[in-house]
């Protein structure tokens, strides 16, 4: 992923570095198991750790794998420069090139899902700190991107709350899911090397042994990692899309923050763009771009193939990369979030008092009125507001057979704007679990 859109933590995970890392201490991990068997000497299991705080030299992997064609063998290569020839002729006993390269890949891929976990628990601490602030401050519903009833921005924030507190759930099962390690050696039968090896290394790398590999962890487990990304990619694009329509000029209830030397257009100095919710946006497509190419690796050759490797070696990093960095921007714009209940209470008046139709329709049907006839002579006077921009509760109480059926008190009752947000409390006690 390119440097605009990366923080270093997650960067760090997919480096060449921390890869080649992790590769030495499955193989390290793995003599020590041998030589608890008694499968190799233990003087040779020892020697391989004199190479903990090496840091291996990227460069000469890769010129080495120039020649051998092979990453695995290049770094093992490389190691026994270190440990010595004779000291290492025990390393990667009994195993393939799928046990370093699987468990390693999972093993980056829980690190990149607690960087994730963290960054989702501090959005959801904006988002709950911004619903509570605006619990009560009124502003319009809107279905088909039309007036509909009265809603508060604190109910806008906390239902985006519980969406992302799912989405927490689901990147939590995603890790574990993930967590696996195989050594398993050719085809995952073991026949080279004992089972315990695979236990104590997984146990040592704070995996759980796959309970069957065929020569690779099984990709439906990936895919279902991938399947998280896009979700909580598209939970990211949801909020970003309503901050966007929000901040349009003829809506303007909310608006990302606009900083000072901050320039909206190169051409127009008065224009202040939705430019992060935008970005978040086009983010989110990038994340989704990797969960099919992650299910359609599932379907390998027999007990294994490589047509997997190439797609993981760019979504891996690429998926995880972005997610990080579209959550931890996402929790800036929520917490930044400029938010206008003025704008708010005057676009719900731009058609006065329309939002209640349905209050006085259903009204009408409890004074005994037929619903088709209660829904005409609503319908009737809420067209002369939308036509005319006229108010709603002056036409209905200009309409004999309206006040016929309520009264005058009955009608002006109806326009309680406390209606629509007594039940406000219930809601939040259920999304944040508090009295």
């Amino acid at each position: 992923m390119i440097p605009r859109y990366s923080r270093p933590d997650m960067v760090a995970i997919w480096s060449p570095e921390t890869k080649f890392r992790i590769w030495f201490e499955i193989e390290a991990h793995a003599c020590d198991a041998q030589a608890d068997l008694g499968a190799i000497p233990r003087e040779n299991a020892e020697a391989v750790w004199k190479a903990k705080d090496v840091k291996f030299d990227v460069a000469r992997i890769d010129e080495i794998e120039a020649v051998t064609k092979h990453d695995v063998i290049a770094f093992l290569t490389h190691l026994a420069e270190h440990v010595g020839s004779e000291e290492a002729r025990f390393v990667h006993q009994g195993m393939t090139s799928s046990d370093v390269l699987d468990t390693t890949l999972n093993m980056q891929l829980v690190r990149a899902a607690d960087i994730l976990i963290a960054d989702i628990q501090g959005l959801l601490a904006a988002l709950k700190r911004r619903a509570y602030e605006h619990k009560d401050t009124l502003r319009v519903g809107r279905s088909h991107g039309i007036h509909a009833e009265p809603t508060t921005m604190g109910l806008t924030f906390a239902r985006f709350y519980a969406e992302m507190d799912r989405n927490l759930s689901r990147m939590r099962d995603a890790r574990t899911e993930v967590a696996t390690g195989a050594i398993s050696g050719a085809v995952g039968t073991f026949a080279n090397i004992d089972p315990a090896v695979e236990e104590h290394v997984c146990t040592k790398m704070g995996l759980v042994p796959e309970p069957i590999s065929t020569q690779v962890i099984p990709r439906d487990r990936h895919a279902a990692f991938f399947a998280t990304l896009g979700v909580i990619a598209s939970s990211i694009e949801n909020i970003a899309v309503e901050i966007r329509h929000m901040q349009r000029t003829e809506v303007l209830e909310g608006a990302e923050f606009f900083s000072m030397g901050q320039k909206g257009s190169s051409a127009m100095p008065h224009k202040k763009n939705p430019v992060l919710t935008e970005n978040l946006t086009g983010l989110a497509r990038m994340v989704r771009s990797s969960v099919v190419p992650a299910m359609e690796n599932v379907a390998l050759w027999h007990e294994r193939d490589i047509s997997h490797s190439s797609v993981e070696r760019m979504i891996g990093p690429d998926a995880t990369i972005t997610l990080d960095f579209a959550l931890a921007r996402l929790t800036g714009v929520v917490d930044k979030m400029l938010i206008f209940p003025d704008n708010m209470l005057e676009n719900m008046n731009k058609f006065p008092g329309l939002v209640m139709s349905q209050r006085v329709l259903l009204a009408l049907t409890q004074a005994g009125v037929s619903r088709e006839d209660a829904y005409s002579m609503v319908q009737r006077n809420a067209l002369k507001v939308w036509e005319e921009r006229t108010d709603f509760k002056e036409e209905l109480l200009a309409d004999e057979e309206v006040v016929a059926a309520l009264g005058v008190d009955g009608i002006e009752e109806k326009f309680d704007m406390g209606y629509h947000t007594k039940h406000v409390d219930t809601i939040f006690s259920r999304v944040f679990h508090e009295e």
